[in-house]
């Protein structure tokens, strides 16, 4: 089982960080902020960020919940302390709380959402006061698989790691310095105490990213990538996944009566600019 996701680092860095100048500054934007989950994701969007706009001009918001692990709040000031960034700490419980509270059925999936969309709400609320683009921190493995919140974590003005699998995000982690225990840690959303990505998947983000990249990048058939020795449960799943999560790649559909729809008639392959 061959599969080729090995990055020429240093240009993969040199164009996100033109990426951002370009697609910020061509809006009027001189700053940016995001995030900050004590994640190895939204760590290398930081770290791209700084390079691209300057540390002065980068604002990492912290958002911890009651359950939030301690980890993850040293985590993300480690990123904070390691780049100079602007950091801001905004404790969401006094927020959501009261929603549970109010809906005492809840599971962890509908109180993960809720508490994911909180977030982005303080995330574009800040870009408001502060003149400053909402960086998006999903990394094409995430959206790929649908594991992400519609209009929480997968909102975002511009997403600079969205055509990065998750192992290549670890890699450019690595070169870009990012420090070593966001790295080695095992990725989760800290919903709860000892939740992790790869337990909630049902299989590990390696196994996942070589079949997606077969699936994707080199549009192999399924029963050629199951040839190739990966397991066909895990293959059936992720190309499932992929499947039933398509709503969450789309702008929201437009029923046409018009013309020219947004969206289908009315695209331009170009921006406007300002």
């Amino acid at each position: 089982m061959d599969c080729k996701l090995d990055l020429d680092l240093n240009l993969v860095e040199n164009i996100l960080i033109n990426f951002l100048k370009e697609e910020a500054t061509k809006v009027g934007f001189s700053k940016v902020v995001l995030g900050l989950s004590g994640g190895i994701d939204s760590a290398i969007v930081a770290y791209l960020a700084a390079k691209a706009f300057g540390a002065e001009n980068v604002l990492g918001i912290l958002m911890p919940y009651k359950t939030s692990s301690k980890e993850s709040i040293e985590h993300a000031r480690l990123v904070v302390e390691d780049l100079g960034i602007k950091s801001k700490v905004i404790e969401i419980t006094p927020m959501v709380e009261p929603y549970f509270l109010m809906n005492p059925d809840m599971d962890g999936l509908r109180k993960g959402n809720r508490m994911a969309r909180e977030r982005m709400c303080i995330l574009f609320d800040h870009s408001a006061k502060e003149k400053a683009l909402v960086l998006g921190t999903s990394n094409k493995t995430e959206m790929l698989l649908g594991y992400s919140t519609q209009f929480g974590d997968a909102a975002s003005a511009i997403n600079v790691i969205g055509d990065l699998y998750k192992t290549q995000i670890w890699e450019l982690s690595k070169h870009m310095g990012v420090p070593a225990p966001l790295i080695d840690k095992k990725p989760s959303a800290d919903l709860w105490e000892g939740q992790t990505d790869e337990s909630e998947l049902g299989f590990s983000y390696k196994l996942a990213d070589e079949i997606l990249y077969r699936l994707i990048d080199e549009r192999e058939k399924k029963e050629d990538i199951i040839d190739a020795g990966y397991p066909e449960e895990i293959v059936n799943k992720v190309i499932w996944k992929i499947k039933i999560s398509q709503y969450k790649r789309k702008l929201p559909l437009i029923a046409k009566i018009s013309t020219r729809t947004i969206g289908r008639e009315f695209r331009y392959p170009r921006d406007w600019g300002v």
